[in-house]
């Protein structure tokens, strides 16, 4: 089963985030083999805001405790995290993605209103991760969260119908992990 993780950050918490990069980073690459994407979300300015981890493990049970379980959040860097069941539509990960790393990235998360969300955009060549975001049993349609390559915000905003969703967040988001 395929998860979708945000921690969002507690104001002010930066140098406690930049303290614990490493053992951040250790955390994560016990899961290496399970990730799909991961990396930051940030300001103009780079503050970092959060962090996403989209993930695959067994069980609603095994999501919850790799997003509780993780240093930042234990050390009380996070205020809250989204945890929701998400359905790789893509069929790859971020490290299959043919446009690479480096460029303007963002997370864009729309929460639905109803009926299921957008189907995969036509063009792909911009997303580097797309999905449903799901209720724990999968049957119920909550949302969509992409990772996309935009030119500006509005671009990415774009990807998603806004007549589909309640709300569409976007935040500037790059790719994580160690280079």
């Amino acid at each position: 089963m395929e998860f979708f993780c945000y921690h969002r950050d507690r104001h002010g918490s930066a140098d406690l985030r930049e303290a614990l990069t490493e053992e951040h980073w250790s955390y994560m690459d016990r899961y290496a083999a399970e990730l799909i994407a991961r990396g930051p979300t940030f300001t103009d300015d780079d503050t970092p805001t959060g962090s996403v981890h989209i993930v695959d493990l067994p069980d609603p049970a095994a999501a919850r405790a790799f997003a509780f379980d993780e240093p930042c959040y234990q050390a009380g860097a996070f205020r809250d995290v989204l945890i929701r069941r998400w359905r790789n539509l893509l069929g790859r990960t971020m490290w299959e993605f043919p446009g690479g790393r480096d460029g303007t990235s963002y997370l864009v998360i729309g929460l639905g209103t109803g009926d299921a969300g957008d189907p995969v955009p036509a063009d792909r060549e911009a997303l580097i991760a797309y999905g449903p975001l799901l209720s724990d049993d999968g049957a119920t349609w909550l949302g969509t969260a992409a990772l996309v390559r935009a030119a500006d915000p509005a671009a990415a905003r774009a990807i998603l119908d806004p007549d589909r969703y309640a709300v569409i967040e976007v935040h500037n988001w790059e790719f994580g992990g160690r280079r």
